[in-house]
């Protein structure tokens, strides 16, 4: 269990990573750029590949994973962090907004406020998530 939770962690923490680029920076620069809106639309496009996908949805196993074996309750709630704040914001915010997005561009200030807000959040749960692996 211990080597699960350790590498579980590891993908948590490369996750949050990610997002947190995008939100401390990444977001704040394509606002200032001219298409900042079509530069998105190509990150978002880029972004469904196996690099971002397998990490997401690997460490997302991982968790299910932790979750049907793990003894430590903070074992248990890091991955349901991970799981719901993670993955579940993922799929239930910032997903339908890049889509959104895809379809009309013009919605670009909008999104570029509420995307980051909710990319934000998935930040603090996956980091979240990282840490209670780690401690547990």
């Amino acid at each position: 269990m211990e080597l699960l939770g350790t590498l579980t962690a590891v993908g948590c923490a490369l996750v949050g990573g990610v997002f947190f680029a995008f939100s401390g920076f990444v977001m704040a620069g394509l606002g200032r750029a001219p298409d900042g809106a079509g530069a998105m639309r190509a990150v978002n496009v880029a972004a469904v590949r196996p690099p971002l996908m397998v990490l997401l949805f690997g460490t997302a196993a991982a968790c299910v994973a932790v979750l049907v074996v793990a003894p430590e309750v903070l074992d248990r709630i890091g991955a349901g962090l991970y799981l719901v704040g993670t993955v579940g914001v993922t799929v239930a915010a910032n997903v339908p907004l890049n889509d959104a997005l895809e379809r009309d561009p013009d919605t670009w200030p909008r999104y570029l406020r509420v995307w980051t807000r909710w990319n934000t959040l998935r930040t603090v749960s996956a980091t979240a998530a990282a840490v209670l692996l780690l401690v547990a």
